[in-house]
This record gives structure tokens, sequence and C-alpha cells, in this order.
């Protein structure tokens, strides 16, 4: 009589894990798409020929520094500020890569290039949670199908912005921006139950609130950078909120 062996576990195949990162941001993609339409919206509306704003979103890749440079060139304001000024909003990726790179550090340049030119609010919400639950050794292969779920979503939405914002300027007024702030809530709370995320998280709203008052929006910029100087110290340190802490 034969024994028959135990049922063997084998590891996920590359092309399983890309079409498993895509299939779990799916929620991600649903709540990007009102930030996609707006952005359209507003480029259709300001000095820049549509195209610009495609080619924005082809290239740059990051919502909040769009609609920032947005606002900036609608308003005449020097390249120079415009540079400086999207730079700083988007500090808090360097939060986001310094939390994920333990678990990409050992892939060659051109998959962390592509992997960091790829990663944003949301795709860092879909891998912190990956990551809290498995690490395989090709996990990289979820984290490229979650990203470029999310570059496509991007791209697809900012074309109907463009397409419509002209036609239908009254889009701007339906209240779509609040999608922004619910769906940023959702990305950020989970995230709220280790030491770094808390107190960066918890910084910048003090600081925001603290310097609410100062001109040209500088005292929401302070806050950012502020936000990111602690996640980062508190990230080196190493150390982590025990269990049941945080939000």
């Amino acid at each position: 009589m034969s024994i028959s062996s135990p049922p063997m576990h084998t590891e996920p195949t590359p092309l399983n894990n890309l079409a498993a990162g895509a299939r779990d941001t799916l929620p991600m993609l649903v709540g990007a798409a009102p930030f996609g339409i707006i952005f359209g919206t507003l480029v259709a509306a300001s000095p820049m020929a549509p195209w610009h704003g495609q080619l924005m979103s082809l290239s740059v890749y990051a919502g909040s520094s769009q609609f920032i440079a947005a606002g900036l060139v609608a308003s005449h304001t020097g390249m120079l500020v415009i540079w400086f000024t999207t730079l700083i909003v988007n500090m808090r990726h360097m939060l986001y890569a310094a939390t994920l790179l333990p678990h990409v550090a050992h892939l060659p340049a051109r998959w962390r290039w592509l992997l960091g030119f790829l990663l944003t609010d949301e795709t860092f919400a879909v891998m912190a949670g990956y990551y809290q639950r498995k690490d395989p050794p090709n996990g990289h292969w979820y984290f490229l199908g979650s990203g470029l779920a999310m570059y496509g979503n991007w791209q697809l939405w900012t074309l109907v912005g463009l397409l419509f914002g002209a036609i239908f300027p009254q889009l701007q007024t339906l209240g779509l921006d609040f999608a922004m702030v619910a769906t940023f809530i959702a990305i950020i709370v989970p995230q709220l139950n280790r030491l770094p995320q808390f107190g960066a998280a918890l910084a910048a709203g003090t600081f925001a609130y603290l310097l609410q008052g100062l001109p040209y929006k500088l005292g929401l910029l302070s806050a950012v950078f502020i936000g990111v100087a602690v996640g980062i110290a508190l990230t080196r340190t190493g150390k982590t909120m025990p269990k049941g802490e945080g939000a």
C-alpha cells in the first residue's frame, strides 16, 4: 500500500501576483476616479493645453502635486516656486519609501526605480497591508500589479476629465472633491498602528492647525515637511507601537 504525500503549497507565479495586486487595488481605483476627472476639468479651465494635463499625469503621476501645479500655473506663478511647492508636498513619499525599502532592497536598480515611480498613497496603503501579512520573494510582482493598475486608472480618468471638462465646467461644482478627503482618511487611519506613521500624522495635523494663518499656504507646506521629518526620524529608531495601541 502506498502512502500519499501531503499536498505541496507552491508559491504563486509572478503573473498570479501581478493579477492579485491589481485586483486588491480595485477599491482604490474607484476612489481615485473623481480625482482624475477633477484634475482634467481644472486643466481644461486653465491656460494649459489639454495635452499638458495628460503629459503631467503620464510623467509626474502625483495627484496632489498636479492639482497644486495646475492652480499655480493658472495664477501665473514662477516655475521655481511650482517646483519647490510640489517637492515639499511629495516629501511624504520619502516616508512611504523608507517603510517599504526593506522589502525591495534586494531588487535590481531598474525594479526599484520602476516601483518608486509607481508608488502613490493608494499603492502604499495596499502594499503596507500586503507586507504585514506576507513577504514572499516575488512580492514585487504584486507591487507592480498594484502600481500599474493605479497608473492606468489615473491616465483614464484624467483623459475623461479633459474631454468633458470644457463641455461641462459645472463638474467642478458637484462636490466630487470630497472623495479626496474620504479616500485619504481610508488610507491613513489603518496605518496609524505604528509609531512612525502615528507620529507623522500627529505632528503634521498639529502644525497644520497651529500654522494655518500663514499666507500662501505656507502653514500647510510646513506641516507636511515637519510630518515627514518626524516620520523618518521615528522610522530610523526602529521602534513600533505595542499591539493594541494607535488607531
